[in-house]
């Protein structure tokens, strides 16, 4: 298969997840990208939940279909080389705080001098702008800080964070349609663009803020301030998840008029589904605590699989909720290639076969295949010093 990507080349000065989950969205659909990691630890995320060996299985997530290469920006000799090899790019993606770059003789403005076409993507806590540009801070902070934390958990305890690192996730999916929006107009524009329409900047904070859909609007249309419901979602209703009796839940959304008449025939109380009160969205929400317990008494006499085969057989949207192990032996995922399967270096005497989740979006009826995972530290120094700059010695 022709990828999109296939001729552009990034250059990652990244570390963590933000940065190094756009370039890998990038290098997915084609890309070359080139990582550039510190001598000796690279990215510090080969080292987080390593459980046996010497990278963890998020670094080979995050950074699969890349190169690896090993410069100390620490030295005269390492800039140079980023700046040689920005010349080279048609994208440098970094994720350092805002002036660490320009500290370093490492500015938009310096490598823009051998490549006036280079777009250089810059994601951080709070943006390049503003009274706040300057202060450090992780995804956890960002989601604190638009919103998104707030609203996560239950409505009597204090806010919790999801299992995952959202923040940096989402910042790195709007850094990657950055990229991919200024190669589009770099592309169609006559004369060249001018390096501010070449900067792209992505603040952590924004990119949580920008995914709360209408929590501000309501907020100053109406006084509405959205507080944390659990399991639920504010104003909809029945949409939660509840226990079954073998000790599993399901997650049942039966919040759509129609859909809500079938869903009470279901759990035997046509009484709610023919109540005028609950025959819209509104009435449902106000008696929330109502409908979950009537649904909860259901599910609780039934197995996970037997609720939904009912649900399901009634058109009812519902689902498990499923385990790591759930998704490796789920025939869906298996049908579109969601888990694909590399020999690895876990530690053990000898490599271990380890699935990991494919690409998305899918092009074709199936995941692209994943062309490697995260590569070893400094892998391809010589090969890109050597092929890009010339570097005899590399």
């Amino acid at each position: 298969m022709s990828l999109p990507l296939s001729g552009v080349r990034v250059l990652e000065l990244g570390n963590y997840i933000a940065a190094p989950t756009a370039a890998r969205m990038l290098a997915d659909f084609g890309a070359e990208v080139i990582k550039v990691e510190r001598p000796g630890t690279g990215d510090e995320i080969r080292n987080w939940r390593l459980y046996s060996g010497t990278t963890s299985m998020l670094y080979r997530t995050i950074n699969r279909n890349k190169k690896s290469i090993v410069l100390d920006l620490r030295t005269e000799q390492g800039r140079q080389d980023v700046i040689d090899l920005a010349a080279k790019c048609d994208i440098v993606l970094e994720n350092f705080r805002p002036g660490t770059l320009e500290k370093w003789g490492l500015s938009p403005e310096t490598l823009s001098v051998k490549n006036p076409d280079l777009i250089v993507t810059r994601i951080s806590a709070f943006g390049q702008t503003g009274p706040m540009s300057q202060r450090p801070g992780f995804a956890a902070v960002a989601e604190s800080y638009g919103g998104f934390r707030n609203l996560v958990g239950d409505p009597d305890r204090p806010p919790v964070r999801v299992g995952v690192s959202i923040g940096d996730s989402i910042a790195g999916l709007y850094a990657a349609f950055g990229c991919a929006m200024a190669l589009f107009q770099r592309q169609t524009a006559k004369g060249g663009l001018p390096l501010e329409q070449r900067s792209i900047d992505v603040a952590l904070n924004e990119s949580i803020l920008s995914m709360m859909e209408s929590l501000i609007p309501d907020y100053l249309a109406y006084g509405v301030e959205r507080e944390r419901t659990g399991g639920r979602m504010e104003g909809i209703a029945p949409s939660n998840a509840y226990l079954c009796n073998d000790g599993r839940s399901v997650v049942v959304a039966g919040n759509g008029d129609a859909i809500f008449q079938r869903y009470m025939d279901t759990i035997g109380r046509p009484d709610l589904g023919a109540d005028p009160e609950l025959a819209t969205n509104a009435g449902r929400w106000t008696r929330r605590d109502e409908l979950d317990a009537a649904i909860s008494a259901w599910t609780g006499m039934r197995s996970r699989d037997d609720a939904l085969k009912q649900l399901d057989a009634a058109g009812v949207p519902s689902g498990p909720i499923y385990t790591a192990a759930d998704v490796v032996a789920d025939a869906q995922y298996a049908s579109r290639d969601m888990i694909q399967t590399f020999s690895v270096d876990t530690g053990a005497d000898e490599p271990t076969d380890v699935g990991f989740v494919g690409i998305v979006p899918v092009i074709g009826g199936k995941s692209i295949p994943i062309r490697s995972v995260g590569p070893d530290l400094g892998e391809h120094t010589s090969e890109v010093l050597r092929d890009l700059l010339g570097r005899k010695d590399a």
